[in-house]
């Protein structure tokens, strides 16, 4: 069987509000959680990291039949070994849900979780406000993109740059590599054109198994989904907002 006859490998995409947390999610969370939330000084912030955990607990816990606090998560840093690295599920080789990966992403009021099987998974979203455009843009954007992005009006630039941005984190994510490398050389298709990884010589191998697919949460913050392997990926959209106000 060819990819291209494969069924589109479904990701569940979970997004949530952040006017929808509340105190009490402040249970769910084990103690390295708990210990960050608390070091957190911005309260926006906070908040984010908050409504992160309790997305992820409070549908991870529905998938594996177990209470969100008892969600067995796992934080390690690859570099340092500390408690801030990516958060993924800590259950034995083997076991039913083994396969099961998950990425988790917010920005400014929108927290979103991507949830896949048998592949790893990256999300990211973003909602622009205050991006210096002309500023940032050299900095993360190769030659050719930068000079699609300058050859479009004024006007429709940042939406434009915010699908690169959402495109490139969401590949990163996906073959966990974070930030560690320069993303001009991360080369992606034009934002009108559907989403693909073209060129990025220190990680190509890997890349050339990685799928993509764009949505946009609201009207205001565009987000995309990496996958790796190659068959095509579908996104099945659910809203977390109403099982979060109840949770209690």
């Amino acid at each position: 069987m060819t990819a291209a006859d494969r069924p589109p490998r479904p990701v569940q995409v979970w997004w949530a509000r952040l006017a929808d947390t509340h105190p009490e999610l402040v249970g769910l969370l084990d103690p390295v959680e708990l210990g960050r939330y608390e070091a957190t000084a911005d309260p926006d912030n906070r908040r984010r990291f908050l409504a992160g955990c309790a997305v992820s607990r409070l549908v991870l816990g529905e998938l594996l039949g177990v209470r969100p606090a008892d969600v067995p998560l796992r934080r390690v840093c690859p570099r340092c070994g500390g408690p801030h690295g990516k958060v993924t599920l800590d259950v034995p080789t083997g076991s039913a849900h083994a396969d099961v990966r998950f990425s988790v992403s917010h920005s400014g009021d929108v927290i979103g979780l991507a949830v896949c099987r048998g592949a790893d998974v990256g999300l990211d979203v973003e909602d622009g406000v205050g991006a210096d455009v002309e500023k940032v843009a050299p900095r993360v954007l190769a030659d050719t993109e930068l000079a699609a992005l300058q050859a479009r009006p004024p006007a429709e630039r940042p939406a434009a740059f915010l699908r690169y941005w959402t495109r490139k984190e969401s590949v990163l994510k996906a073959i966990g590599v974070g930030l560690r490398v320069p993303l001009r050389r991360l080369e992606v298709s034009d934002p009108k054109l559907p989403p693909a990884v073209l060129r990025w010589p220190e990680k190509m191998d890997a890349c050339q198994e990685v799928r993509m697919a764009d949505t946009v949460v609201g009207t205001t913050h565009p987000a995309s989904v990496s996958v790796t392997g190659t068959t095509e990926v579908t996104l099945v959209r659910h809203d977390t907002s109403a099982m979060i106000r109840a949770w209690r």
